[in-house]
């Protein structure tokens, strides 16, 4: 069946030419962009600031293996030591 010369390539798309495709994917994108704004804008004013909860307070090694040998005294200087180099 030859092809009917008043269609454009595009028959499935309602026999558009190029450049009113091309606008109508231009109209397209420019709105879902408006949309992912608004909907980016209304996420962060729901959310709120950002607050970190307070972190404990950090003990030094020297800190915790006081604790551990007043804790365990049987366990105190049984770990051999390295020598440094």
């Amino acid at each position: 069946m030859p092809m009917d010369p008043t269609m454009t390539s595009y028959p499935i798309l309602f026999n558009q030419t190029p450049d009113s495709l091309r606008r109508v994917g231009a109209r397209g994108g420019r709105a879902r962009a408006r949309n992912w704004r608004a909907r980016q804008q209304a996420a962060e004013a729901a959310a709120g600031p950002l607050v970190r909860p307070p972190q404990p307070p950090m003990e030094t090694t020297a800190q915790e293996i006081a604790a551990l040998d007043a804790q365990f005294p049987w366990l105190r200087r049984t770990a051999p030591r390295v020598a440094r180099g």
